[in-house]
Parts: C-alpha cells; structure tokens; sequence
C-alpha cells in the first residue's frame, strides 16, 4: 500500500460519494473487475460486476448470449441491467466494456454514480485478454486489430467519464491507489483529502 493511499481517510470518502456508485469502464483486461472488488474492500462497499448479473438475468453466459441472441440483444440487457443496479447505490460497478457507449446508459451513471475510466495501453489489454478465452468480441482471425478498432471507437467515448486513470503494468493494489487517489481529490476539499 502506498503511503498517500493509506492517508485517505475512507470515511470521509463514503460520505462525500452519498448514494452514488463507482463505475468503473473501460475495454476488456483494463482491471475492472478485478480491480473493483478491492476497492469496493477497501471503501467498505459492494462490489457489482454488471456482466455477472447479466449472466444471472438471462440464466446464459454472456458467450451464450452472443451465440444464442447476438450482440444487440446483448446490448438491450445490458442497458436495463446496469440501470437496475445503479438503483441500488452506493457500491463500485464493474461494467463491459460496451456499456459505456449508450447514452443512456452513460446518462444514467451521471446522474447516480462517478465514472472512472481505466486506461490502458493496447500491449496492457493484448497481455491481459489472452489469459481468457471467453471474450465473444475477440474471437476474430486477428484479436489485435479487434482491440485496436476498439479502442479507436472507444476511447473517444470513454473520455467522457468525469476520472480518468491509466490501469498500467503494476499490481492490484498499486490500481486500487490510484483511484482512491483520484477520488479523493474529486470528491475532498484539499484540506480532508488526508488523515490528520
């Protein structure tokens, strides 16, 4: 744990976030999920993964989904999916990667919870997404230029969150900082963002 993270005074930072969620978006490997349960730990929060419950709502694996329905029937659940969940505040909400894109959707996070949008370098995501094999979208002659045309249709969008922070090659812990680091000085009058 960093020392300017272990200073956070996360009491403070629960209430100054009130009924709003976290959500954290981004491409695929950028550490959303893995990420969002430490600092849901860390705040003393739920943690949500929006694709887990969609998997539940439809009793499919979002694989199936896609197989079964294809993506824009993916996409529809999504959106009332997320909107349920951002009903239930505060928690931190690990979306997929598509979410973000609908603007109702990124409406809706506006409104009840703060974004934040981890970051990463196209080697970060291509080193993570090929620990898994259960990414539809990537299932392609070429998963490289997939991510690529991704993150140009993307990025724009994602940029669009009101906290942006790189997800890099480092440890959990070191991702978990940074995002309290920048919720802290988003949320905290300078003189609170610290223990005393």
């Amino acid at each position: 744990m960093s020392a300017a993270g272990a200073d956070i005074d996360m009491k403070r930072l629960r209430e100054a976030l009130g009924a709003r969620s976290i959500v954290l978006v981004g491409l695929m490997g950028a550490g959303k999920s893995s990420v969002g349960r430490r600092l849901a730990q860390r705040l003393g929060l739920p943690f949500v993964d929006a694709d887990t419950e969609i998997e539940k709502a439809a009793d499919l694996t979002i694989p199936e989904i896609f197989d079964k329905h294809g993506e824009a029937y993916f996409r529809a659940g999504e959106v009332r999916v997320v909107a349920r969940i951002l009903d239930t505040g505060p928690q931190v909400l690990a979306t997929g990667g598509g979410a973000y894109m609908n603007a109702e959707t990124r409406e809706r996070i506006r409104e009840r919870g703060i974004s934040i949008w981890l970051k990463a370098e196209l080697d970060v995501l291509m080193k993570r997404v090929k620990r898994r094999s259960d990414r539809p979208l990537l299932k392609a002659d070429d998963p490289h230029a997939v991510l690529r045309r991704l993150m140009d249709e993307r990025y724009p969008v994602y940029a669009e969150a009101a906290l942006t922070v790189m997800s890099r090659e480092a440890t959990h812990e070191d991702a978990v900082e940074d995002v309290l680091q920048a919720l802290a000085c988003h949320l905290l009058p300078p003189a609170e963002r610290a223990l005393p």
